[in-house]
């Protein structure tokens, strides 16, 4: 099953693969900056940032990119795509004033994860919390 999903006014393409959202990464690129080639904006960027590089190589932490079937205009093609957690790290990478709101929601996550692993207190409250905004009976 494959998606569009809208970033501001920028279409993203995803697909379901695996148990995962995976994201075609030149849109993801394409919605974070002003470039007008996207897939050399990458390129470069891959070449400035040596775990990109890797990760694009099937080295590194991350699951390297699926090049995963979409219907284009042009017809049926294979597109670089990344999971959540490679996406993620792209954007750490982006040096992007739109790229910006992310690296910062990015750091404020990482700092309340660290806040629960010192006080689980504190992740049982946020769980409450949530589940209560999905509307799941408090029992």
């Amino acid at each position: 099953m494959s998606q569009l999903v809208l970033f501001e006014q920028n279409q993203v393409r995803r697909v379901w693969h695996g148990e995962a959202w995976w994201f075609v990464i030149v849109d993801v690129v394409a919605a974070l900056t002003d470039s007008a080639n996207p897939s050399d904006y990458l390129k470069k960027l891959r070449k400035r940032d040596p775990f990109l590089s890797e990760a694009f190589k099937g080295g590194g932490q991350i699951a390297p990119p699926l090049a995963l079937s979409f219907t284009t205009a042009g017809g049926p093609q294979k597109l670089q795509c990344w999971n959540t957690s490679g996406l993620l790290r792209l954007i750490q990478s982006i040096p992007s004033p739109k790229a910006e709101p992310f690296k910062r929601w990015l750091a404020n996550v990482g700092y309340e994860r660290l806040q629960e692993i010192e006080n689980p207190e504190i992740a049982a409250r946020r769980m409450k919390e949530i589940y209560r905004q999905k509307g799941y009976s408090e029992a």
